[in-house]
């Protein structure tokens, strides 16, 4: 039954992350209608013991609340208001609770057209990666209306350990999310290149992680990536594509406001070369590679 602490959801986009969410959501009690192109992923979650439907709209129309967990903006926009949308078939006074990471412009468009269709928009972007999914630990960055908190607060509170509010209006969480990912990209950009200055000057690359991890030159993403380099396993949890994409995102953000962002735009042109030879769909660590090819030389080593 469909109450306040328990909103029916219709879930769009059963990924790396989006797949572990919803299942958060089934034990926390929802009714949750899954929608994806992937008879695998709609498969694993009905073995779950989560519904699926076909379209966003039949999803949508079972539903209070569409949660999108799609990988860029034209995925939004196809999945709201493309052929068998789901905006179409959300009962009037529904919320979308939007999790991609957007352009900030985008996020607050988007929370304009659903407030004149009658609808309300949580722009809720997520950190955390495909792990942190799983376990309900996600961090979002949103913004909203008090009515969109509200809507979303169970199922906020079913998938997440933190959540910033912080704002009134969709664009503020996208727009947090933008640094973030800035952020992010250079720091695994900069982890692949200090590994690869250890390892073709021929240092010990395991004992230089454990160095660094308990010194001052550390970060989590440092602590996080390193070790797939060195074991030379790049089964993608967050793919090279994905900081094409989202570093692409900050720079265009750069461009809107004139402000130079020189660090993005050497990361993600680390990225764009990883992903010209052919590394896009691996894990972004796989940005070593580009190191390792240019210097011809390994980064990974035999554990001790």
């Amino acid at each position: 039954m469909t109450t306040r602490n328990t909103p029916n959801v219709a879930f769009i986009g059963l990924g790396s992350m989006g797949l572990g969410m919803a299942k958060n959501l089934l034990k926390a009690g929802h009714k949750v209608i899954g929608v994806d192109p992937s008879m695998p992923a709609k498969s694993a979650f009905a073995a779950a013991g989560g519904a699926v439907a076909s379209s966003p709209d039949l999803a949508a129309r079972q539903a209070d609340v569409v949660v999108v967990a799609v990988v860029n903006a034209s995925q939004v926009e196809m999945v709201l208001y493309g052929e068998n949308g789901a905006v179409a078939g959300l009962r009037k006074g529904g919320l979308v609770m939007q999790c991609a990471t957007v352009p900030s412009a985008f996020a607050k468009s988007l929370g304009e057209r659903l407030a004149k269709s009658g609808h309300v928009l949580l722009d809720s972007p997520m950190s955390g990666g495909a792990a942190r999914a799983q376990t309900g630990e996600l961090t979002y960055m949103a913004s909203g209306t008090a009515e969109a908190f509200a809507a979303a607060e169970t199922i906020l509170a079913a998938t997440s350990a933190k959540v910033f509010r912080l704002g009134d209006a969709p664009g503020i969480g996208s727009l947090v999310k933008t640094v973030n990912q800035l952020l992010a990209g250079v720091h695994i950009a900069a982890a692949a290149e200090a590994m690869a200055l250890a390892g073709k000057a021929g240092a010990d690359t395991r004992a230089v992680f454990e160095v660094i991890s308990a010194s001052a030159g550390n970060s989590w993403m440092f602590g996080n990536r390193v070790p797939h380099m060195l074991d030379d396993d790049f089964t993608p949890l967050s793919a090279v594509e994905i900081f094409v994409k989202d570093l692409g995102l900050v720079l265009g953000t750069g461009h809107e406001l004139r402000l130079p962002l020189p660090l993005a735009a050497a990361a993600h042109q680390l990225f764009l070369a990883a992903s010209g030879a052919g590394w896009g769909k691996l894990d972004d660590s796989a940005v070593v590679k580009v190191y390792e090819q240019a210097g011809d030389f390994k980064v990974s080593s035999e554990k001790r």
